[in-house]
């Protein structure tokens, strides 16, 4: 029995099948929706809410302090008593009286452990600093 190359139907697979790439697509969008509230920040802190609350776009030096009193310049833990000297060393000392530095506290944070993370900033020539706050939710 001898099969020509007429008997066969031929036919090229001319459509492309989308399905897996929605998949990876669908499930990268999870994954980034997910973690992108964790890259916020590093340290978790209970911030306070107040009412008036200013939304900031841009990238400033955030010094903040957890509810165990431990300080931290960005997300790197450090010794209150080297504060000063590590903001001096962030940006030029011209420039110190215009750079701001935002304080974020854990709600449960005493004042005296605030006010001396806030001395420290001071100390570096830094006079601009706000402090970070929750809207309060309705």
């Amino acid at each position: 029995m001898s099969f020509s190359v007429n008997d066969r139907m031929q036919s090229t697979l001319s459509d492309i099948n989308i399905t897996p790439l929605v998949d990876v697509v669908l499930v990268l969008l999870l994954i980034f929706m997910l973690t992108a509230p964790v890259l916020q920040s590093g340290v978790e802190v209970a911030v306070p809410q107040t009412r008036t609350v200013n939304q900031l776009t841009e990238e400033h030096e955030v010094v903040t302090i957890d509810k165990n009193q431990n300080v931290f310049l960005q997300d790197k833990p450090v010794n209150i008593h080297d504060l000063p000297r590590l903001l001096r060393q962030t940006g030029p000392a011209a420039a110190a009286a215009k750079r701001v530095v935002y304080v974020r506290a854990d709600q449960k944070v005493p004042f005296g452990a605030f006010a001396s993370v806030m001395d420290a900033v001071k100390q570096a020539g830094i006079s601009n600093i706000s402090i970070v706050t929750r809207p309060i939710e309705p």
